[in-house]
């Protein structure tokens, strides 16, 4: 992805940001944001002499001294709270102070805002998911859409990615429809950008689970990559609650207040937004800290070759029919569409007339030669 294709500012702050993680190898990162070592340290220089309005091609806006009158005080909590009408008091207070502004306590602030009348009434409402962090960015990627949104013209399927260490945004994309293809093409442009997850979760809907336990497409093609794959339990959100809590905001801070006439105009509105929550937004999960601070980009490279299984000298390797099974000893067993092609290894097991079929590192199958049964999918 080019410079032009983006916002220009909004790739140089990612950038920076990503270079500027512990660790960070700026070699693998100018190949994935397509841009030279030389301009790489440039803006690497700007930013740790100028900050963020380093980064900027016209010359710096002069700061206006913070004010101490009371009135004046207010009127930058308000207009900030007309610019983020979704900020509560913590978010708008940390803002403004990183701005240089001298703020008073969270409770002023909401006190501010409550005679106002910038408050939502529901808020108190609303009752947090109870999470759990994996240690370290790119451990575990949460994947999901974001429903439908109608438009002038057609509808949009917000396709949304979250790294759960970090909360950073990986994806916000607009796409036309919630088939696999349109999902892989997306995950091939995040995967050559930030690197391959140890594993992903997703819920149990098309394209990329199946409740019966079978293995999808997608599922097939990620595991290629070497990345895991879950899933949610069924009928239980709070297991993804991040990009649960993720939705939510992207509801009531774009989807809410914008009409999109079609899926360039959406696209632009949700990478403004995706700039903001990444490097702008304080998250109260973080200690008031925003996502861009806590992640660095993956090491492991996606691979643009498709990887060439192998498999033991012992073992004895079958191919996938064009109707998902395979034949052996003179009969046939179902092994799954989503293998279609693929080339399968049968070993076997201590007990008589018991196989495992494998496909790369994965089990996908057992099968009894005895019965002549055979038990696919992921609940082996």
């Amino acid at each position: 992805m080019s410079w032009e294709e983006v916002s220009t500012m909004q790739l140089r702050s990612e950038f920076v940001l990503l270079a500027r993680q512990d660790g960070a190898n700026i070699r693998q990162l100018c190949r994935r944001f397509h841009i030279s070592p030389s301009t790489a340290y440039k803006w690497l220089e700007r930013y740790e002499t100028f900050g963020p309005e380093g980064l900027l091609d016209r010359s710096r806006r002069p700061k206006s001294s913070p004010s101490r009158c009371a009135d004046a005080v207010e009127k930058q909590i308000l207009a900030l709270g007309v610019e983020h009408t979704a900020w509560g008091a913590r978010k708008l207070k940390r803002i403004l102070e990183g701005d240089g502004h001298k703020m008073p306590a969270v409770s002023t602030v909401h006190a501010v805002l409550k005679r106002h009348a910038q408050v939502d009434s529901q808020a108190a409402n609303i009752k947090p998911f109870i999470r759990f962090e994996h240690e370290a960015p790119n451990d575990l990627w949460q994947m999901d859409f974001k429903g439908h949104v109608g438009m002038r013209h057609g509808r949009c399927h917000p396709l949304t990615i979250l790294d759960d260490h970090s909360r950073f945004s990986l994806c916000i994309a607009a796409c036309a429809n919630q088939q696999r293809q349109t999902v892989e093409e997306q995950l091939v442009g995040v995967f050559r950008r930030y690197g391959l997850p140890q594993r992903m979760t997703m819920d149990n809907g098309s394209p990329w689970g199946d409740q019966t336990g079978v293995y999808t497409a997608l599922e097939v093609w990620l595991m290629r990559q070497g990345i895991r794959v879950s899933h949610s339990r069924p009928y239980h959100p709070q297991t993804q609650g991040k990009i649960e809590r993720f939705h939510r905001s992207l509801k009531a801070e774009v989807l809410q207040s914008q009409c999109f006439i079609d899926l360039i105009g959406a696209q632009k509105a949700f990478d403004i937004w995706r700039e903001t929550y990444n490097q702008k937004r304080p998250h109260q999960a973080l200690g008031m800290g925003v996502p861009a601070s806590r992640y660095s980009s993956s090491p492991l490279e996606y691979q643009e070759t498709r990887p060439v299984l192998e498999y033991a000298e012992g073992d004895l390797v079958r191919k996938v029919q064009g109707n998902g099974e395979m034949y052996w000893r003179s009969s046939q067993f179902l092994i799954g569409k989503a293998f279609i092609g693929e080339l399968i290894a049968i070993r076997g097991t201590t007990e008589d007339g018991i196989y495992d079929v494998y496909w790369s590192r994965h089990r996908i199958a057992r099968i009894d030669l005895i019965q002549q049964t055979v038990v696919s999918g992921k609940r082996i």
